[in-house]
């Protein structure tokens, strides 16, 4: 969205890159993103958090591949045609750290503004409230904006 005089995104609003993960949308903050990469081969680290099950290579560097659907319980698809990486630096113990998200498919970069954001409910909800930041609505579905830092810690 932008204020339509100027094509500047307005101040009340989020960028954020949406992917989907089963038939979950979900918006990851775009400040966090780095890039997205199509699937690179895994490598599995032994006695590594369910949730971050492997390790891939992105250009010389070896980051965590974290597997959101684990953390949400979800099932697990295979790898289709639309299947990314989506490579994202968080702040964990105060140190920058690039992890990679694996996504189902990824939607586009787009705005979600302040006006759309919901309260995450306290009931009905299968997932853990302090994993998600907030609800918001984007082209009349609801999207979960995720807590990567408590999701990923």
């Amino acid at each position: 969205m932008n204020d339509g005089l100027t094509g500047e995104p307005q101040a009340n609003a989020m960028q954020v890159v949406m992917i989907g993960l089963g038939e979950e949308k979900f918006a990851l903050d775009a400040g966090l993103v780095r890039e997205i990469i199509d699937p690179v081969p895994v490598t599995k680290v032994a006695g590594a958090r369910a949730f971050v099950p492997s390790v891939i290579n992105v250009r010389g560097n070896v980051i965590p591949l974290a597997d959101l659907r684990i953390r949400f319980g979800m099932p697990q698809p295979q790898n289709s045609a639309d299947t990314r990486i989506v490579v994202i630096e968080l702040n964990l113990d105060g140190e920058p750290v690039l992890v990679g998200v694996t996504a189902d498919k990824v939607y586009e970069v787009t705005e979600i503004s302040q006006a759309d954001v919901q309260q995450t409910p306290r009931v009905g909800m299968h997932w853990k409230p302090e994993f998600i930041r907030f609800i918001a609505k984007w082209r009349e579905e609801f999207v979960i904006v995720p807590n990567m830092e408590r999701i990923l810690n």
